[in-house]
């Protein structure tokens, strides 16, 4: 017989570098004039990190804060799925490694590499684990992306920081939040729009405006999706919780969903990109916003084209 057990959010966490860089610094070293940066994409700041950190290091603070905000033993966490597209190294997986710095002894760890959608990716996946197995899972997106971008190029330079988010999925009623719907998609017919190709390690963008037009549409149908799914009506949504990529894509996606400026998360301002990072960062700086029964919507879409979107609704 098979036995489907609850699942909901008990914590959330997260963690930057210590050093911020400001669009003043970046804006003088590529002959910018003041003010162009945050015009265009909605960031001021961003955090990148100093020569001998890690990604491992830098998700273990997230992690930590995430476990300690659950107020559960280490012992209860079953699995660590690690949301990532810049890993410590390409082999081993950096997961096993996270979850040994964070005492997680015995539980099974994974590295998922589903670009900015990453952690949606994750968390449906943990949703599944924690119903089927009745463990909890904790589930953390890094990125190290100032090591991966030309500071020299535009397209890249201005946009992409540094950070780590996470969430502690476990087998009760009781939690923060409960996943009501999600869906998950991709379109490979646009794989090569962003990528870091073998052998090499700076990310490359090829044609920015498809991936903008492409960003817009796979958040946006996957989010009318998600409402349909759960029978919700935009003006019902507390929080619109998008992938921090641009402020003019998750501005258009909100748009096009019909959802007010007002719900809408914008951590871009003081932290900007950090791809699969975003959204549970954004969570984890909000926390203080929700109230009991709250609606969250999540949205993202990246590299790949990976996409999907999840709805929340907040028990606490």
């Amino acid at each position: 017989m098979s036995v489907c057990y609850p699942s909901s959010i008990i914590g959330f966490g997260h963690a930057v570098p210590k050093r911020q860089v400001f669009n003043t610094e970046i804006e003088a070293a590529l002959g910018l004039e003041a003010g162009w940066i945050e015009r265009r994409t909605g960031i001021r700041s961003r955090y990148w990190v100093e020569d001998g950190d890690t990604l491992t290091d830098l998700a273990t603070e997230a992690g930590g804060m995430a476990l300690k905000n659950a107020g559960i033993a280490r012992s209860e966490i079953g699995m660590v799925l690690l949301a990532t597209s810049t890993p410590d190294h390409l082999l081993p997986p950096s997961a096993p490694l996270l979850a040994h710095k964070l005492g997680l002894t015995g539980a099974g760890a994974v590295d998922l590499a589903g670009a900015c959608s990453g952690f949606l990716y994750a968390l449906v996946m943990g949703d599944a684990l924690v119903r089927t197995q009745e463990r909890a899972v904790l589930i953390v997106a890094a990125n190290i992306l100032s090591r991966r971008i030309n500071r020299q190029e535009r397209a890249s330079a201005v946009m992409f920081g540094d950070a780590a988010g996470a969430v502690v999925l476990a087998p009760t009623q009781d939690g923060l939040c409960s996943l009501v719907s999600s869906t998950l998609t991709s379109d490979g017919s646009h794989y090569d729009l962003i990528g870091i190709p073998a052998g090499e390690t700076l990310m490359t963008m090829r044609d920015g405006r498809t991936m903008f037009a492409q960003a817009v549409k796979t958040m946006t149908e996957c989010g009318k999706t998600v409402l349909q799914q759960a029978d919700v009506e935009p003006t019902t949504i507390n929080h619109f919780v998008p992938h921090q990529a641009n402020a003019r894509i998750f501005d258009a996606v909100g748009e096009q969903l019909q959802l007010s400026n007002v719900v809408t998360a914008r951590t871009i301002r003081d932290y900007g990109n950090s791809s699969a990072a975003t959204i549970p960062l954004s969570l984890s700086l909000g926390q203080s916003q929700y109230r009991k029964g709250d609606l969250i919507l999540l949205t993202a879409a990246g590299a790949g084209l990976t996409g999907g979107a999840a709805l929340l609704n907040y028990t606490g």
